[in-house]
């Protein structure tokens, strides 16, 4: 009964502050003045007001506020340390299917097509093909993809 009548007050009180607003010429200002003094009447009369001050005064309530509070502090903590780990998701995926695939080997990028008795063809294959970069990269290649960039910015 309290509350229905300190937002009525408040509401009346907003009402008379948009129409002094009003007659100095501040039409806009005294229209967004009149909205809210609005507001507490409609929160009251919907009953708005009246389930918050249920809320309020239940201690059951005030204890599912607590426990929601520990869920989401549980959720916060448990992705900071993940982001942290720098596992995600994705990885440890990953990491499960490379446990299981037995057709890659360690080092290729693709699985074998080749039954067990092709291996040596397999082998035969790799030696015929020549390696692509047996030289060690000189010093001055190191910083070519910098220069570049320097350039292209006209530094």
């Amino acid at each position: 009964m309290l509350a229905e009548t300190i937002c009525s007050a408040v509401s009346a009180a907003g009402l008379g502050i948009a129409a002094i607003t009003a007659y100095r010429k501040r039409f806009f200002t005294a229209t967004r003045i009149a909205a809210y003094s609005l507001v507490p009447v409609g929160l009251v009369m919907t009953g708005v007001v009246e389930w918050v001050s249920d809320i309020a005064f239940k201690p059951s309530v005030w204890i599912g506020f607590g426990l929601l509070a520990v869920a989401w502090l549980l959720f916060m903590t448990t992705r900071a340390v993940e982001r942290r780990s720098g596992s995600t998701r994705k990885e440890r995926k990953a990491a499960r299917a490379a446990e299981r695939g037995g057709a890659v080997a360690p080092g290729a990028s693709s699985p074998s097509l080749t039954s067990g008795t092709g291996a040596a063809a397999g082998q035969a294959q790799t030696q015929d093909r020549p390696k692509k970069k047996q030289q060690a990269a000189a010093p001055g290649d190191d910083f070519s993809d910098i220069e570049a960039i320097l350039k292209k910015h006209g530094i």
